[in-house]
C-alpha cells in the first residue's frame, strides 16, 4: 500500500476538502515499519479590543502552579498548554508625538510592532505583520497561505480614531506595510474559501439545493475509505461528522436570518447569537488547522475600539464606553464580565484542539497561539506589561503551564520572532525586536 501524501484532497463539483493527518500518510505498507512523519506546526493571533481589567487577568504568583485569577478561570482545563506572559510591551503602539488615538494604533500593531502614520487618506503605512511574514516564507506548503477571520466587519476608508484611518482599527493582518489583509465574518464564506473549488456555478448550485460539501466529495472519500486502516477510518467519521455539524449550523443561521424581518436584515450566513458566531469561526479555524489547509490564521473578536453591547452576560452599555471607567468599580465589573465571557468562547476552542488527536499528542501541542491585545488598562491606554497568553506547546518546543513575568518593556516582537522560528521561517529582526524570546522554552 503506498502512502498517503500529507496534502490529499477529496474533490467534487465545486469542492474541494482537506484531510486530517491520517496513519496511512506514513506508512509504506501494512507490514513495513512506519515511516516518521513530521507534524506541521501552526500559529494563530486572536485579538481582543479595548483592554482588560488586569487585576482580574494576571496572576499574583510566578512559574507553575500560579492561580488563575477570575477572568482566566476558564482556562484550568488546559492550563498544561497554557503561557500568561506579563511584562510584554508595544512601544509603537504610544503616541510618539501623534498625539491621540491610541486604539488604531493598538490594532495596526498588534502584528507589526511597527508604528502606524497617523492618517485617514489613502496614504496608510504600518509594516507587514508576522502572520504574512510567516506566510511570505512557508505558506507555499499548504493550500491557504494564510487566513483571516474576524466578528466585526468594518470600513478600510475614513476616520475612525482621532484621525486616524479605519484601516488601522479594523485590521491586524497586513500583507505589505500599505496593504491590509480583508478579514472575513461571514461563516459561510469562510467555509468556502477553506473548502470550495474553482468551480463557482456548481458551488451556487449546490448551495442551491442545500447539498453538503460531504455528498459532492462521496466517491472520492469511498475511494479513500478502502485503503486505510481501522484507526483512519474512525478518524474520518469524526471529521466528517465535524464538517457536516458545521454546515448544518451555517445553514440554520442563513435560515434564522432570511426568517427576519426585511428592514432588519442580518448578513447572510453570521448568526444572530454573538457566542454562536464566536464558536463558528473558532470551528472552522480548527478544521482548518487539523486538514492543513493553513498553517497560519488571525481571528479579530472584535474591531478595535469597538463598542458592541456583551447583552448574553447582561452588559448593556458599550464596550469602549465602558473601558474609559474611571476606576468606578461598577463599570469595571461590567468589562470584567466582557472579558470573562471572550475567553470562555477560547477556551472551547482550545479545548476542542487538544481533543483533535495527531501523530501522538494533539493538534493543540502542535499550535503556538497567542490571545491579547495592545492595549493593558484600556482607561489610560497603556501598552505596557499587556495581557498576552500563549497556548499550545508549538511541537514540544515551548514550556507550558506556567506564569512567566518578563522584565518590563519587553518588546512584544520578541514572542513573535521565537514563534517564526519554530515555525520554520527564521528570521533575524523583526518590528522593534532586540532577540528572541528565549525564556518560552
Amino acid at each position: 500500500m503506498q502512502p498517503l501524501a500529507r496534502r490529499t484532497f477529496l474533490q467534487g463539483a465545486g469542492a474541494l476538502l482537506g484531510l486530517p493527518l491520517l496513519e496511512a500518510m506514513g506508512s509504506r505498507s501494512l507490514y513495513a515499519a512506519p515511516v516518521v512523519v513530521e507534524l506541521p506546526r501552526r500559529m494563530a493571533f486572536v485579538f481582543v479590543a479595548n483592554g482588560v481589567i488586569m487585576p482580574h487577568w494576571k496572576p499574583t504568583s510566578e512559574g507553575p502552579g500560579c492561580t488563575l485569577p477570575k477572568t482566566l478561570a476558564p482556562l484550568e482545563k488546559v492550563r498544561d498548554q497554557l503561557t500568561v506572559i506579563s511584562g510584554l510591551a508595544q512601544d509603537h503602539a504610544r503616541a510618539k508625538a501623534d498625539g491621540a488615538g491610541d486604539h488604531a494604533r493598538s490594532a495596526s500593531t498588534f502584528l507589526t510592532c511597527s508604528h502606524p502614520r497617523k492618517t485617514d487618506g489613502a496614504d496608510i503605512s504600518v509594516g507587514t505583520s508576522i502572520d504574512q511574514v510567516a506566510a511570505n516564507l512557508i505558506g507555499s506548503q499548504t493550500r491557504l497561505p494564510s487566513l483571516e477571520l474576524g466578528i466585526e466587519s468594518g470600513r478600510q476608508a475614513g476616520s475612525c480614531d482621532s484621525g486616524y484611518s479605519c484601516a488601522y482599527s479594523n485590521s491586524i493582518s497586513w500583507k505589505t506595510e500599505t496593504t491590509p489583509m480583508g478579514k472575513e465574518v461571514n461563516p459561510k464564506l469562510a467555509f468556502e474559501r477553506l473548502f470550495g473549488g474553482v468551480d463557482t456555478a456548481k458551488a451556487v448550485e449546490r448551495d442551491f439545493y442545500r447539498k453538503s460539501i460531504l455528498d459532492t466529495v462521496a466517491s472520492d472519500a469511498e475511494r479513500l475509505k478502502k485503503n486505510v486502516g481501522a484507526s483512519d477510518l474512525r478518524k474520518l467519521d469524526e471529521y466528517f461528522t465535524s464538517v457536516r455539524e458545521i454546515e448544518q449550523r451555517i445553514s440554520r443561521a442563513v435560515d434564522d436570518n432570511q426568517r427576519r424581518t426585511p428592514t432588519m436584515p442580518a448578513p447572510k450566513g453570521i448568526p444572530e447569537k454573538l457566542s454562536e458566531h464566536i464558536d463558528l469561526m473558532f470551528d472552522l479555524l480548527q478544521l482548518a488547522f487539523q486538514t492543513d489547509t493553513t498553517r497560519i490564521a488571525t481571528l479579530m473578536l472584535a474591531n478595535e475600539g469597538s463598542n458592541r453591547a456583551y447583552r448574553e452576560v447582561d452588559v448593556k452599555e458599550g464596550h469602549h464606553q465602558l473601558s474609559h471607567h474611571r476606576n468606578d468599580e461598577a463599570k469595571m465589573a461590567e468589562i470584567q464580565k466582557i472579558d470573562q465571557y471572550l475567553v470562555e468562547r477560547f477556551a472551547r476552542f482550545l479545548g476542542n484542539l487538544q481533543s483533535t488527536k495527531e501523530g501522538n499528542g494533539t493538534l493543540l501541542d502542535q499550535s503556538m497561539i497567542v490571545y491579547g491585545c495592545s492595549i493593558s488598562d484600556g482607561n489610560r491606554h497603556r501598552h505596557e506589561d499587556l495581557p498576552v497568553l500563549l497556548v499550545g506547546r508549538g511541537g514540544s518546543t515551548i514550556q507550558a503551564g506556567r506564569h512567566l513575568s518578563l522584565k518590563n518593556e519587553t518588546p512584544m516582537a520578541n514572542l513573535y520572532l521565537s514563534m517564526l522560528d519554530r515555525m520554520g521561517a527564521k528570521q533575524d529582526r523583526f518590528g522593534d525586536s532586540t532577540g528572541p524570546l528565549k525564556e518560552i522554552g
